[in-house]
């Protein structure tokens, strides 16, 4: 129960940064970036299916198997700003707690 918790708390905690940050970035970087296009339509995704899922948890693992395909497990670019690197830090974060919640 309580690495499910995680998860919540990690979800709580960087949904709403989140929702914010990863259009921004799209907008600014999806130019010398266009991987992050991919990433904004499966962060979009995830956050559908966690909003809909209301106190439960759900199935996320197609979500985030692709995030980590998309973000080669998430690494950060060299030419990029403290923004896009927040941005894989959360979803980094949401990933391994979720991998954590059984």
């Amino acid at each position: 129960m309580a690495n499910k918790q995680r998860f919540n708390d990690a979800a709580a905690k960087h949904l709403k940064t989140l929702g914010q940050y990863v259009p921004i970035v799209d907008k600014v970087h999806g130019k010398s970036h266009p991987e992050f296009h991919d990433v904004h339509a499966a962060f979009n995704a995830l956050a559908e299916k966690i909003s809909k899922a209301g106190f439960e948890t759900p199935d996320l693992n197609e979500e985030f198997a692709k995030l980590r395909e998309i973000t080669n497990s998430y690494t950060v670019p060299d030419d990029v700003c403290e923004s896009y690197e927040a941005v894989y830090n959360m979803l980094c974060e949401l990933d391994q707690a979720y991998q954590e919640k059984d």
